[in-house]
């Protein structure tokens, strides 16, 4: 049974279903899992300066709180380089914590045993 959860992301911060992804992925952290986020078009948007630090879905908890929480209990996140650079960002533009890292990496973890989902 694999100990690894990887997800995938590709809505925008606004859409509440980055909101989800990372209320899921926080979830895999309590149950013990290692868990990693690729973030994808307009994911990656969620981890922009300032991006996120207005974004409330309720019931869930305000997204920057949810990414903040995410990192601060050892999640990795990954930004597809592409998908920045075509938004003009570099790594100044991001949070502190956010790794601009391509696909291969969530390949080998996927390819080590890791669940996977989407958002």
């Amino acid at each position: 049974m694999s100990e690894e959860l990887v997800v995938l992301m590709s809505h925008g911060p606004t859409d509440e279903r980055a909101s989800v992804g990372f209320t899921v992925v926080n979830g895999g952290l309590t149950a013990g899992l290692n868990a990693s986020v690729f973030l994808t078009a307009d994911a990656v948007d969620i981890v922009r300066n300032g991006a996120a630090d207005h974004v409330h879905a309720h019931p869930m908890d305000p997204l920057k709180d949810l990414v903040a929480d995410f990192l601060s209990r050892g999640g990795t996140l990954w930004a597809c380089p592409p998908c920045v650079k075509a938004r003009g960002y570099g790594q100044q533009d991001l949070i502190a914590g956010v790794e601009i890292v391509g696909a291969s990496a969530l390949h080998e973890r996927i390819k080590a045993g890791a669940a996977a989902l989407s958002f």
